[in-house]
């Protein structure tokens, strides 16, 4: 894991994955979406990581695509360009969620665009207060439905709230976005660091297999009926009674210790 367009750095099971073009607003590239994409990817398998933490550096987030190395250069292209273009984009999402391994959204800052929907597709989202959000895209003439922000959105927030957020396009505080439940928490600027490290290490030390199943059936069952989710549920249950952690569990409360529990694997996520 040796990225050239962002910074990362992996410690007690937790990988930091920081944007790091603070004088552009951590504004994403050609180069760095893909970059990222292939990365989330990659992390499936790699099995000293727990956690995903995604944060920037400065005072944004991520501003989404840079204005002047993407959206200027894909004006008179072909229109196979484009599209490849915003098939990759979708590829970044995806591979977001497909990751079964808990992501926290750090939104140290100002948060838009591209930005915003790698917030809405982690899987908790922690803000700084000065972490104002914007799903700006129909702002520039281009759709709300942008890198699954319309399938995302109104899964998080419900549907009045969504077609606001993507219409109207304009930012809202991060108090706003706590508020109607975009954020899980806001906390001061000076103690996002700590609060997310904080979650972090919870994830890290909690049981993989379970929080990758959790991760898994959130998105499943979005598509199920009540019938379907029910009988889903009670298979993948029944596969978690049957893996070691639910023995260590028991264990470690009845001799009063911390339960250690085992690192999910890619031979877990094929059972």
């Amino acid at each position: 894991m040796n990225p050239k367009h962002f910074r990362y750095e992996e410690r007690d099971g937790v990988a930091t994955i920081r944007l790091d073009r603070p004088e552009r607003l951590n504004a994403l590239t050609f180069e760095s979406y893909a970059e990222l994409a292939d990365t989330f990817a990659a992390l499936q398998a790699r099995d000293s990581v727990r956690c995903v933490v995604l944060t920037g550096t400065g005072r944004a987030f991520c501003s989404g695509g840079d204005v002047l190395d993407i959206i200027g250069k894909l004006f008179d292209v072909p229109e196979a360009d484009v599209h490849a273009f915003t098939r990759m984009t979708c590829r970044l999402i995806e591979n977001m969620l497909m990751l079964e391994k808990p992501i926290i959204a750090s939104l140290n800052g100002t948060t838009c665009g591209a930005g915003a929907v790698m917030a809405a597709a982690s899987d908790l989202r922690i803000g700084a207060q000065s972490a104002k959000i914007a799903f700006l895209f129909t702002k520039v003439g281009l759709s709300g439905a942008d890198m699954g922000a319309a399938w995302l959105l109104p899964r998080i927030v419900g549907l009045t709230c969504a077609t606001e957020l993507l219409m109207l396009g304009e930012f809202i505080s991060a108090e706003r976005a706590c508020e109607i439940g975009l954020y899980n928490k806001v906390v001061p600027d000076a103690e996002l660091a700590a609060v997310t490290a904080d979650w972090a290490q919870k994830l890290a030390a909690g049981p993989s297999m379970g929080l990758a199943v959790t991760k898994r059936m959130l998105r499943l069952e979005a598509s199920m009926n009540v019938r379907e989710a029910l009988s889903a549920e009670a298979w993948v249950q029944a596969e978690c009674m049957n893996h070691p952690d639910y023995r260590e569990s028991y264990r470690a409360f009845v001799e009063k210790r911390p339960a250690n529990f085992r690192q999910y694997t890619l031979r877990d996520r094929l059972r």
